[in-house]
Formats: C-alpha cells, structure tokens, sequence
C-alpha cells in the first residue's frame, strides 16, 4: 500500500515535470542540449564514463538516442511508468455480494 502511493506520487511529480519542460522549456530542445545548458561538462564525461563503466553497447544503443529525444519525453516516460507500476500495486477489494434467492 505504501509502494503504490509513493509510485503515485513520484509519477504525478514526473508528469508535471514533463509539462513544465514542455511548455515554458525552448522550443523542441533535446535532452543533450538540456543538460549542456545545465552543465557544459557533463557532456564531455558522459562518453568516457558510460563506456568505462557500463560498456561501449550502452553509450551507443541507450545513452546517445536518449540525448537526441525531446527533453520532456524522459521524465514523461519515467511518469508513465510509475503510473503502471502504482497501478499494479493498487490494493483490490472483492465487493462481496449477497447470493440470497428469493
């Protein structure tokens, strides 16, 4: 009960972060150029990190199309998900109904 609402509530935070970035973010900015915006260096360590770390396979198939999305897809994305998942926790109650002949 208490993971359902914690997912609810992260995925209400998600969805309104998206929108916030949707609608007073630039015009049709990817998440590359957000995070340039955020820090010039986080984009020159991304490359380096996630191959050292994670493997060459992510920075190519995971990191770099996540860069060229819209900046509000991520969190909306994220949102959606928290969504499902608190909908699958969701507690739920059989109505229990009288079978009484008359």
């Amino acid at each position: 009960m208490i993971a359902q609402r914690v997912l609810a509530v992260m995925s209400a935070i998600f969805l309104v972060a998206a929108v916030a970035v949707a609608t007073f973010g630039p015009e049709s900015i990817s998440l590359g150029q957000a995070l340039y915006m955020l820090d010039h260096d986080v984009l020159d360590k991304l490359p380096d990190w996630s191959t050292r770390t994670l493997g060459t396979w992510v920075w190519t198939s995971v990191i770099q199309p996540l860069l060229v999305r819209p900046a509000w897809l991520v969190p909306a994305s994220a949102g959606i998900v928290c969504v499902g998942l608190s909908m699958s926790f969701a507690n739920r109650k059989t109505s229990h109904r009288s079978h009484r002949r008359s």
